[in-house]
């Protein structure tokens, strides 16, 4: 039986005449940039992740590169964030010309390890970048003080987590600044690239208008050189349209993810979960299923743990099952950024979820066969190594 990473062909087929009208309706229009798509989107975005504004944005990549751009960060400056991330996180800072300074993880959620956060702090320092990982936040609680003693803007990157959710405040409205991507492949996705950033700030939310629209407020006058950010009305139209599903979408991944621990727990393997990694890390026997950290975790993606991770994607593979690695080298030991100094051994426990996590399929539309035949196989990998 074939289970794929992601079917998205399977989703568009539940909803198709929601999206075909949407996409009838703004081709009628002829309205293609911005106008009244764009405002219903950014409106209904921000209500959902409890923030006051939202703006539109071209992707989520572009929603961080905006938000550094409106702080005036650049040159000489210093950005923390996490080594272990897709690259839009680092790749932002150091577009708009500021040094990323990387953080370690914490294995149990490999979120920003807040308690090394401030011993990264120096006078250069002007932001932190959270990333909420695979669907569940980072602590903000521990992050915002730190923040605030430093005065420090903080620009959530929360790409993975629309709608996660920690102790009534939800991913995107407790930094200065939300960024989300709805890239196809995300749990709230478009129908190419775009992305939002949300905030509380009203002045905050008028700098973003402006410097997405190379900075100008009234046509062809401009206050400041911004950028080409913005929001397509078709990809608004699809993502508003697809927003009505979404809690019932991340209903379902909830539902796989306590699907794979009941089958995992039944097939007897020796299992751990991630927050006890530390303890157990090198034990080639167990299989280390994630925790969950979060009041609200929206399973962006479902990441078990191996060290025999290259061998059992090799052996998923073989019986048509798809996985991925998020993410197979940490920022700090990438090539384009060997200027800043990363050797390997410096971020630990970042190099080690690089070489041992493995993402299973999760999407909503999975079933119980699937499911049993992804735990099946790993199960007998497992007890046959």
């Amino acid at each position: 039986m074939k289970v794929p990473l992601l079917d998205l062909k399977a989703q568009y087929a539940a909803i198709k005449p929601d999206l075909d009208a949407v996409v009838a309706e703004v081709m009628v229009s002829q309205q293609f940039i911005l106008g009244p798509q764009v405002e219903a989107c950014e409106r209904a975005i921000a209500q959902y992740s409890r923030c006051a504004f939202g703006v539109g944005v071209s992707s989520g990549t572009d929603a961080l590169i905006i938000c550094l751009m409106a702080e005036g960060i650049g040159p000489g400056d210093e950005v923390i964030t996490s080594p272990y991330t897709f690259f839009a996180t680092a790749g932002s800072i150091a577009r708009v010309g500021a040094r990323p300074v990387f953080v370690d993880i914490n294995p149990a959620t490999y979120n920003l390890d807040v308690a090394q956060v401030e011993a990264r702090i120096t006078p250069r320092t002007r932001a932190i970048i959270p990333v909420h990982l695979y669907g569940q936040m980072a602590d903000m609680e521990a992050l915002m003080p730190i923040a605030q003693k430093h005065q420090l803007v903080v620009i959530e990157d929360a790409a993975q987590a629309i709608g996660a959710e920690h102790h009534g405040r939800r991913a995107g409205s407790i930094g200065h600044y939300g960024c989300f991507s709805f890239f196809p492949s995300k749990n709230l996705g478009a129908a190419g690239d775009a992305g939002m950033v949300v905030t509380q700030d009203a002045a905050r939310a008028g700098k973003l208008a402006c410097l997405r629209m190379h900075g100008s407020q009234a046509k062809y006058y401009h206050q400041v050189i911004g950028g080409n950010f913005r929001l397509d009305a078709l990809q608004a139209a699809v993502v508003r349209a697809k927003l009505r599903y979404l809690d019932a979408w991340t209903a379902a991944r909830q539902r796989n993810a306590e699907r794979y621990h009941r089958l995992f727990t039944e097939a007897g393997l020796p299992l751990a979960g991630s927050g006890e990694y530390r303890a157990r890390a090198g034990d080639a026997s167990v299989l280390f299923l994630p925790d969950v950290a979060t009041d609200r975790h929206i399973f962006n993606q479902y990441v078990i743990r191996t060290p025999r991770r290259d061998a059992l994607r090799a052996a998923l593979q073989a019986r048509d099952i798809g996985t991925e690695i998020y993410y197979p080298v940490p920022l700090h030991l990438q090539e384009c950024f060997a200027y800043l100094g990363g050797r390997p051994g410096t971020l630990p426990e970042s190099e080690k979820a690089a070489r041992e996590t493995l993402a299973l399929p999760i999407y909503p539309e999975l079933s119980e066969a699937q499911a049993r035949q992804v735990v099946q196989s790993i199960t007998e990998f497992m007890s046959a190594s």
